[in-house]
C-alpha cells in the first residue's frame, strides 16, 4: 500500500510499505476511502503545530471499510463503513474519569501526535470506530468529524436558542459552528474578511454577516443587539490577536462566554479587567468528546448543509496536489478532501 509521510517541516514523501496486520484482537483493519484536509495538517507541514511530532503520517478526519476484524471484535463487521475517531486515550486518568477524554492526560491524536490516516490501510481499536450509514458518500463523511468539533465548541460554551452568538471567522469550523448554533435556534452574527465566504455563511443561515475589512465591528455588533452585546462567541480565526478583539468593549454583554479554538503560540493581550469587570467565561475547546455518533445521527437526518463546505476533492493518487494548495494557499480552496482511488 502507499503512504504519505512528512518527515520534517516543509518535506513529504510517498512511500509502498506492507499493508499493516492486526496485532490486538480488538482490532480492525480499516480502508480509507476518505480523508479530510483540516487546517492542522496545513500547521503540520509547516512545522508550526505545537501538538505534532515527526515523521508523521497525517490525517484525522477519516473515514473508510472495515476491511477486516480482530477475533475478539463485536461492534463492527467486515464491510461496515466507519468514522474513525481522532484520539486515543488510557481511560483512566482524573480527565478520562470525568468525561473529557479529549484532553486526557495521555492522549494522542492520530494524525498528530500519532501517524493518521492519510495511507490506504491502518488499524485501530474497534471502539475508535463509528457506523455510518452506507448512503452518505464518501466525500459527505469525510466531514463528520469537523462536525464533531462544532458539536463539542458549541456543548463547551452552553449554546442555548436564545443567546445571541458572534462566529470570528467564516471558514470551514465558523460555517460548521453557524451550522450548529441556527439549528439549536440561536441568532448568528459571522465576520470575516472575505465576501465570499461571508456569502457562502448567508446560505448557511447567518442572520447577520460583517466584514471586518470594510466595517466597524463594535458599531454593528452594537447596532444589531441594540447595544447589549453578545451572549456567546467563538473565536473560529485564531490568528494573534483574534481572541483579544473578542474582549474590545461593546463586544460582549456582562456574563458572556467566548470559546477559544486555536492552538496558536502568540501572546495576546487579555488582561484580568477585561474578563472581571463583566464576569465573562474564557472556555477552552480541544477536537471533540463522545460527538461521533450524535454527529453521525445528524448527518442521517440531514441535519446540515453539506454542499460547499469542502470545496476541493483530490485523488490520493495525486497527493501533490494537497501539498501544492499548502504551499500556495487560495480563497477559492476553503477546504480540501482526499478522495482514495477505488
Amino acid at each position: 500500500m502507499k503512504q504519505i509521510i512528512v518527515t520534517r517541516p516543509h518535506v513529504y514523501e510517498v512511500q509502498t510499505v506492507p499493508v499493516p496486520e492486526i496485532t490486538d484482537d480488538h482490532d480492525v483493519l480499516i480502508q480509507m476511502k476518505a480523508a479530510g484536509v483540516c487546517g492542522s495538517d496545513f500547521h503540520i507541514y509547516h512545522g508550526t503545530n505545537p501538538c505534532s511530532t515527526y515523521p508523521r503520517i497525517p490525517g484525522h478526519e477519516n473515514v473508510g471499510v472495515i476491511a477486516k476484524v480482530g477475533p475478539k471484535v463485536t461492534r463492527v463487521r467486515e464491510g461496515d463503513h466507519v468514522a474513525v475517531d481522532l484520539i486515543l486515550t488510557c481511560g483512566e486518568c482524573y480527565q478520562c474519569t470525568i468525561g473529557r477524554e479529549n484532553v486526557c492526560e495521555n492522549v494522542l491524536v492520530r494524525g498528530s501526535g500519532t501517524d493518521g490516516g492519510w495511507r490506504e490501510y491502518f488499524t485501530a481499536p474497534e471502539t475508535d470506530v463509528y457506523v455510518i450509514p452506507k448512503d452518505i458518500p464518501w466525500k459527505d463523511a469525510a466531514l463528520i468529524e469537523p462536525f464533531a468539533i462544532g458539536g463539542h465548541c458549541t456543548r463547551r460554551g452552553r449554546l442555548m436558542k436564545d443567546d445571541i452568538v458572534y462566529i470570528l471567522g467564516a471558514g470551514t469550523i465558523g460555517s460548521i459552528i453557524l451550522q450548529t448554533a441556527k439549528a439549536a435556534g440561536a441568532t448568528v452574527i459571522i465576520s470575516d474578511v472575505n465576501d465570499d465566504s461571508l456569502a457562502r455563511a448567508k446560505g448557511y443561515g447567518a442572520d447577520f454577516t460583517i466584514n471586518t475589512k470594510k466595517e466597524n465591528v463594535v458599531e454593528r455588533i452594537r447596532e444589531i443587539t441594540k447595544g447589549k452585546g453578545i451572549s456567546l462567541a467563538f473565536d473560529a480565526a485564531c490568528f494573534r490577536g483574534s481572541l483579544t478583539s473578542l474582549f474590545e468593549p461593546g463586544i460582549m454583554r456582562n456574563a458572556g462566554r467566548v470559546v477559544s479554538l486555536g492552538f496558536c503560540t502568540e501572546p495576546e493581550a487579555i488582561i484580568q479587567a477585561m474578563i472581571d469587570q463583566r464576569e465573562l467565561d474564557l472556555i477552552g475547546s480541544r477536537m471533540s468528546c463522545y460527538q461521533f455518533e450524535p454527529t453521525i445521527e445528524k448527518f442521517k437526518n440531514h441535519a446540515f448543509t453539506l454542499e460547499g463546505i469542502a470545496t476541493t476533492f483530490i485523488k490520493f493518487s495525486e497527493i501533490d496536489q494537497v501539498f501544492h494548495h499548502m504551499d500556495n494557499p487560495s480563497p477559492e480552496v476553503k477546504k480540501m478532501v482526499i478522495l482514495f482511488d477505488e
